[in-house]
């Protein structure tokens, strides 16, 4: 058997913000609506147009022009991610818990300086991460051009059809100076955290087999597949509908405790198990958590918070849980993050 890793996303499993949907609503005016016009688009690209090229979480490469014509450079997004950090109850305890006992990694689409801030906050190792790069200050934009693209989101929030964005995006910002910004970002979503586990492996010497991945979002959708289908362990952590049908267990929580119990028992015992003990715990989840190869520390913390929901996701309850880690995402990240893709 070889050495299990670990794999997280950021922001969902560890953290409850949606950094790029916090920087565009406190810097952009209408901030946040446009920023949910670009995600849903951006999920239409993906899920629907399946455009050749693009990928999940291309939101944060779409919305960098109009930061800039807001005035927002490198060091206001590190100020205001040092002071917005969020996390989840218990991340701080799972992340140094899964840190000690096997290799583990953060994988997100968030922009690096949420992600530096992140790991200051938790003591994770930052080397440890992959995240997208962006240098605001590469690029100026001229008044004449900052004054347009507030024009164009203006006009995306007043009229978001499909075709108006793709002439915006595709057409008009790339023949603008600051196009370039666009160009530059390249967002750490979807085949890009493929990418960036399979980049994990290589260097680290893992096998696929070996890992447990958790996620939440459409960016999430391509790792929690690769994990499933290399027969790793992959979790749905208050998943909406894009992550949920790719992973193989469903968690609905509001802390992390449940986290460790589970990383620690694919560490230690493997899939089989891990798939076991959740069958176990839909069941009773006190006698589950009493087991004899559960660690009893971590499932002290289980029992000393709200239990969570955690299940084998199969056809007989995937509407359901799909309907219900939806809610339950709302209620914990907020209604407007909650409903982003």
């Amino acid at each position: 058997m070889g050495k299990k890793f670990f794999v997280s996303d950021c922001e969902g499993p560890i953290s409850t913000n949606d950094n790029a949907f916090e920087l565009s609503g406190h810097f952009i005016e209408d901030g946040e609506k446009f920023f949910e016009i670009i995600s849903k688009y951006d999920d239409v690209l993906v899920d629907v147009v399946k455009r050749e090229g693009y990928n999940a979480g291309g939101t944060l490469k779409l919305i960098t022009p109009f930061l800039k014509a807001y005035g927002v450079d490198n060091q206001t997004i590190i100020d205001f991610s040092a002071e917005n950090v969020m996390l989840l109850k218990g991340a701080v305890e799972t992340l140094k818990f899964v840190s000690s006992t096997m290799p583990s990694f953060i994988v997100s689409t968030s922009y690096e300086q949420y992600i530096e801030a992140l790991c200051r906050r938790t003591g994770f190792p930052y080397e440890n991460t992959y995240s997208t790069k962006l240098d605001m200050d590469r690029f100026n934009v001229n008044p004449d051009e900052a004054e347009k693209l507030r024009e164009f989101k203006r006009t995306i929030v007043e009229n978001p059809e499909f075709e108006v964005l793709d002439k915006i995006f595709w057409k008009n910002i790339p023949s603008m100076e600051i196009g370039g910004i666009m160009e530059s970002v390249h967002p750490v979503g979807g085949e890009g955290k493929k990418e960036a586990i399979q980049d994990i492996i290589r260097r680290f010497n893992l096998k696929a087999s070996d890992l447990f991945y958790i996620g939440d979002s459409i960016t999430d959708v391509q790792p929690l597949r690769f994990a499933n289908t290399n027969g790793g362990i992959s979790v749905s952590f208050n998943g909406n509908e894009y992550a949920l049908p790719e992973a193989e267990i469903a968690v609905i929580a509001d802390n992390t405790a449940i986290t460790s119990v589970l990383a620690d028992v694919f560490n230690r015992y493997g899939t089989d198990t891990v798939l076991d003990f959740v069958v176990s715990y839909y069941k009773d989840p006190e006698t589950a958590l009493e087991s004899g190869f559960i660690n009893p520390k971590l499932a002290e913390k289980v029992l000393n918070n709200k239990l969570p929901q955690v299940e084998v996701v199969n056809c007989d309850n995937m509407d359901r849980l799909i309907d219900e880690s939806t809610k339950f995402r709302k209620e914990v990240r907020g209604k407007a993050i909650g409903g982003l893709g």
